[in-house]
């Protein structure tokens, strides 16, 4: 039976629900990672007993689902955006603003499906907008593609974003501060290609990579739907 099947224990001095928990895990986790999450530390939020929050939750991993589920609220737009391609637009995007805002998330994300009735709902959003443009398996492997580039790109601008401030260096700090070892590789004329991308590229920030890349998955999608 899953932790959303399972009813909760009756109410008990100093009232809980599996809604406060998974609010008071979610707030630890923002603050401090998911290093930070532990029922022991979640009851004491609650001013209650760890082995009350037994009765509600049985492991670290239904905790964990249940989080990862209530931050995929955040990601359902409030109205249909329009078209197959400017949902799962949108998705994408809501998607990358809700982990910038639970950075914690990106490491729960690229598993196996959530089950919660959130997770479903964003599933559901991605297969609906592609339903009837092609055969069910063109239309799963299409909203995997785009969900795995958006999952890929997400967790790299968070890994990014960590190593900022581990090291205490910008983006811009680090280049500099790598500028001459980077130099003279390149001055070895071994790394051609990598020269040219150092030299003449155009360098955009997260966001615009972002969009670009998701537009590229796009564009293959669309092709493939266009296939007879």
């Amino acid at each position: 039976m899953t932790v959303w099947d399972r009813p909760e224990p009756p109410t008990r001095p100093v009232p809980l629900d599996r809604e406060r928990i998974v609010a008071a895990a979610v707030a630890l986790a923002d603050e401090g990672g998911l290093d930070e999450v532990s029922l022991r530390k979640v009851a004491a939020r609650l001013k209650a007993g760890p082995m009350r929050l037994y009765g509600y939750i049985a492991t670290k991993e239904e905790l964990f689902d249940l989080m990862v589920d209530e931050v995929q609220a955040e990601i359902l737009p409030e109205a249909p955006p329009g078209d197959w391609r400017e949902t799962l637009r949108v998705l994408a995007h809501r998607t990358r603003q809700t982990v910038l805002r639970h950075e914690w998330l990106a490491d729960l994300l690229g598993g196996r499906p959530t089950l919660g009735p959130n997770g479903l709902a964003v599933t559901e959003a991605r297969l609906a907008a592609l339903h009837g443009l092609a055969d069910i398996d063109t239309v799963l492997r299409a909203a995997e593609t785009v969900s795995a580039y958006t999952t890929g790109a997400i967790r790299r601008e968070v890994a990014n974003l960590r190593a900022e401030r581990a090291t205490g260096l910008s983006k811009s700090d680090w280049q500099r501060a790598n500028g001459p070892h980077v130099t003279r590789m390149l001055a070895t004329g071994r790394f051609p290609a990598l020269s040219k991308a150092v030299h003449e590229a155009t360098h955009v920030d997260a966001e615009e990579s972002f969009e670009a890349g998701l537009d590229w998955v796009l564009d293959a999608v669309a092709a493939k739907l266009a296939r007879p």
